[in-house]
């Protein structure tokens, strides 16, 4: 990519959840964009978007929408992403894509910029966006699988339902008023009532009697991190939560690192926060994450059933770090090596 004082970028999926936080931040980081193209499906083309004074009218995505555009931001699914990502790329654009579609590709690399920067550079023109769940337990994990060599972890999420969609985030807001009224809840975004409720069922189920999103963990963390032997288990679970992603998460290292050791590591770490002293009830919930751009990391504490074992519980905001935040993060690392 060539060094410009201004860039063409385009969103696409510019009026989802995820694709309207990536407008947001391209603002927000004061990105250097000289125009942005805004592109949907025909469902909602037509529609507009604010980008700093401007209001800008949504596009409905073809074959022809990536002409002329350098960096095309992908949050629209996986089978728009397989189709149209090759497109963007072909027409010269640097696609950095939120979907699964391309997280394992051989030739393209899966990014945090805070763990992984340098695999930016190898890239044939897609970039893959890891899952949300994935990007806040590497980030964390990063600077303690440094020190001390992390050999397994075993996790369990509480994915909030924003990490589903607009729909999932409606369907919780009508259930939770049907519920108070005494009426009975309709799921249609679930399988089961999500109000009130937990769900341990995050994308489909394999033969193996894991998720499709239990896996990602497992497959994500170990490219992220550059070591296949790190041994993951998961359990993903839906909460009634609008936005924050929380996992509790053990790890188990080769040396042994105590806990303030650990807080010592974690407070220099890049993109962490430490919010760590129970004694005082600070721990991190998904409300103090909600609208920030860090990793919060509390809860730290020495496992006693082990040698040299961790517990941690991390949480972030999924449509910031965990999607859109992480995918500009990379425009901008992309951007500084063309300087």
């Amino acid at each position: 990519m060539k060094h410009k004082s201004a860039y063409t970028v385009a969103v696409v999926g510019a009026t989802g959840a995820v694709g309207t936080e990536m407008i947001e931040i391209l603002a927000e980081r004061k990105f250097p964009v000289g125009t942005l193209r805004p592109l949907a499906s025909a469902r909602t083309a037509g529609d507009r978007v604010s980008f700093h004074d401007q209001d800008l009218v949504v596009r409905e995505l073809t074959r022809d929408s990536f002409e002329g555009v350098d960096i095309a931001l992908f949050s629209a699914g996986a089978d728009i992403s397989r189709e149209f990502a090759p497109i963007a790329a072909k027409a010269g654009a640097v696609v950095i894509d939120n979907s699964a579609a391309w997280r394992m590709g051989k030739d393209v690399p899966l990014v945090v910029p805070e763990v992984n920067r340098a695999a930016i550079a190898t890239h044939k023109g897609i970039i893959a966006n890891p899952n949300c769940s994935t990007i806040q337990l590497v980030v964390a994990l990063k600077p303690l699988h440094d020190a001390a060599r992390i050999k397994r972890v075993v996790v369990t999420t509480f994915q909030s339902v924003s990490g589903t969609g607009k729909d999932a985030m409606d369907e919780l807001m009508e259930e939770t008023q049907a519920l108070l009224s005494f009426k009975e809840p309709e799921p249609k975004v679930y399988p089961h009532q999500i109000a009130f409720n937990c769900l341990p069922h995050i994308d489909d189920f394999l033969p193996s009697g894991y998720t499709k999103e239990e896996m990602k963990l497992l497959e994500e963390t170990r490219k992220i991190m550059g070591d296949d032997s790190i041994l993951v288990t998961a359990t993903t679970v839906r909460v009634p939560v609008y936005v924050g992603h929380s996992e509790s998460v053990n790890i188990e290292t080769e040396q042994k690192l105590s806990a303030n050791e650990a807080r010592a590591l974690l407070c220099e770490a890049p993109g962490v926060l430490l919010y760590d002293d129970p004694a005082h009830k600070i721990y991190p919930t998904p409300l103090d994450a909600a609208g920030k751009d860090e990793v919060y990391v509390g809860r730290i504490r020495e496992d006693a059933s082990v040698p040299n074992g961790l517990n941690l519980w991390i949480v972030a905001d999924n449509l910031r770090k965990g999607a859109a935040l992480n995918a500009v993060q990379i425009a901008e690392e992309l951007i500084k090596d063309a300087r």
